[in-house]
């Protein structure tokens, strides 16, 4: 090939930055997985306790530990809100990183289409420019036999 690729320089940073986004995306995913883990865990601590509540109140308890328990499950049940916000702020986060690495990708195509295209181009030229060199020594071998 004779000619590069004169936009190689942002096609490179365009990869960069895809792979940069990629990373961050998949950053996003395992925080969001983590936090929905941790609210899953909440949610069976707190069906756990209540259990552990209901039998206790069955089997008779004073309004000291009434109290305690109902406490504590109230803490629990502010604990599992926060998460909750928590969850879906971290959506959200995965959300923007997915647009932003869609967003890379497409950069990326697109350069990778024009890179295609020059390349193209540069072949054909080169398959013209051979041809012509073809035909002229042809051309020169012919007068050369016919001038003898």
């Amino acid at each position: 090939m004779t000619g590069k690729f004169p936009l190689q320089p942002l096609l490179d940073l365009a990869n960069t930055r895809m792979d940069d986004a990629a990373r961050r995306l998949g950053e996003l995913i395992a925080s969001e997985r983590s936090g929905q883990q941790k609210l899953e865990m909440l949610e069976n601590y707190r069906a756990e306790y209540r259990e552990r509540f209901v039998d206790a109140a069955r089997a008779g308890i004073g309004p000291d530990e009434l109290r305690n328990y109902t406490a504590f499950i109230n803490r629990i049940d502010d604990a599992i809100a926060a998460q909750h916000v928590v969850v879906e702020q971290s959506r959200n986060h995965t959300s923007q990183g997915q647009k932003v690495w869609m967003a890379q990708r497409n950069k990326v195509r697109a350069f990778d289409t024009l890179s295609q295209r020059h390349q193209d181009q540069q072949s054909r030229h080169e398959s013209r420019q051979e041809q012509r060199a073809s035909d002229e020594h042809a051309a020169r071998q012919h007068l050369e036999r016919d001038g003898d």
